[in-house]
């Protein structure tokens, strides 16, 4: 099974049944889907790095991950980036993973994630790479759209996590591939949300009202899944995360470094790249709608 897609039929997909899930990883979107499961009845053990943000969840927590591993069939990461990912991998190999599947929410570089197929499978476990688009907002209501490369047998276990946490899910069986289109979304998210910002900043500075121009807007060229999530923030002037400057431009980088493997220029979001590297400057923890901020100063 090459390629399948499907739209989430919400119905039985709750409390987990008999799967024993573990979750590494609490960050903004962890969180927001660690919320989405337990909202659910699920009942997942939950390691963090920094264990402060685990403070407000109801969730039972492990003390380390081999903890996770070891009383969880399956374990779900979520971390920044291939290298949180590594180091979290090499040290659940270390303890065997005969029977245990893997599924990591993580956005990847397009050739390490390959390599964690390769280091899951020589443990005897199952990898599922299952990076994810959309952030906060849709990952707490289960809108997420799921992009997930691996065996087809460890895929339809952890079906009814999937669906929990997502609206829409494709299955690619080559690895690698789930990671290498997420990175191909996230030049459209990103450029597209400076092209907005860039619009708005020029309408500002015609004297136009801001509330007047989102409204044309979202009723025009820019009526978009971006321009819906991001218009309260453009209206309140809100820069609090829900998919931050530091994550965003990361995955512009696995992104700029892939075209460039691949021999494909990419001169469009180069410049766009160099915005949101200003932005970072300011405050990478801020959402990358600080992109505006920059567009509007210039």
């Amino acid at each position: 099974m090459p390629f399948w897609a499907c739209e989430v039929k919400r119905k039985n997909l709750c409390g987990g049944g008999d799967m024993k899930l573990g979750w590494i990883g609490a960050g903004s979107l962890g969180k927001a889907m660690l919320e989405r499961l337990l909202g659910e009845g699920w009942k997942p053990l939950v390691w963090n790095r920094t264990p402060e943000k685990l403070k407000d969840l109801k969730v039972e927590k492990a003390s380390c991950p081999e903890e996770v591993l070891r009383e969880s069939e399956v374990v779900a990461l979520c971390l920044h980036d291939s290298s949180a990912v590594r180091e979290v991998l090499e040290r659940l190999v270390g303890k065997g993973l005969h029977g245990k599947i893997l599924v990591d929410f993580t956005t990847n570089h397009f050739e390490e994630v390959v390599s964690f197929h390769e280091m899951v499978s020589h443990a005897e476990g199952s990898y599922l790479e299952s990076p994810v688009l959309g952030s906060v907002i849709p990952a707490s209501r289960g809108e997420l759209t799921i992009l997930v490369s691996g065996e087809e047998g460890p895929f339809r276990r952890v079906q009814p996590l999937l669906e929990c946490l997502g609206r829409k899910i494709f299955f690619f069986s080559e690895p690698g591939k789930a990671s290498r289109f997420k990175l191909v979304n996230n030049l459209v998210l990103g450029g597209f949300l400076a092209v907005l910002s860039e619009a708005v900043a020029l309408a500002e500075e015609l004297g136009f009202d801001r509330s007047e121009t989102l409204e044309v807007l979202e009723n025009g060229a820019g009526r978009s899944l971006v321009l819906s999530a991001k218009k309260a923030k453009f209206l309140n002037e809100d820069f609090s995360p829900h998919f931050s400057v530091k994550n965003m431009l990361k995955d512009l980088d696995y992104l700029s470094e892939m075209a460039r493997k691949a021999g494909k220029p990419l001169p469009i979001i180069s410049e766009i790249r160099e915005l949101y590297r200003s932005a970072f400057r300011r405050d990478p923890e801020k959402d990358f709608l600080l992109v505006w901020k920059v567009l509007r100063e210039l």
